[in-house]
């Protein structure tokens, strides 16, 4: 999956998100938050599940569940490519 154009996104900390390349901005709850910074680092999506589990305390299959979700919003942005 490439997410070379998250790299690219303004993000605060209340989840407000700014992309440069089109003007166009983004909010996110928490979760989506939380999603989208382990994402800018690199970490594998797998491995966000896991810290979904441990943050927010859910089930895997729910966190697994937001993470197919949000992805597919991700996806349909355009914002990662599969």
């Amino acid at each position: 999956m490439n997410t070379d154009q998250l790299m690219t996104l303004a993000v605060n900390k209340n989840g407000f998100i700014f992309d440069p390349e089109n003007g166009i901005s983004y909010t996110v709850n928490d979760t989506g938050l939380f999603i989208l910074k382990h994402l800018q680092k690199g970490v594998d999506k797998d491995d966000i599940i896991s810290l979904i589990t441990e943050e927010y305390d859910v089930n895997i299959e729910n966190a697994r569940s937001d993470m197919e979700h949000y992805m597919a919003m991700l996806k349909a942005l355009r914002l990662v490519e599969a």
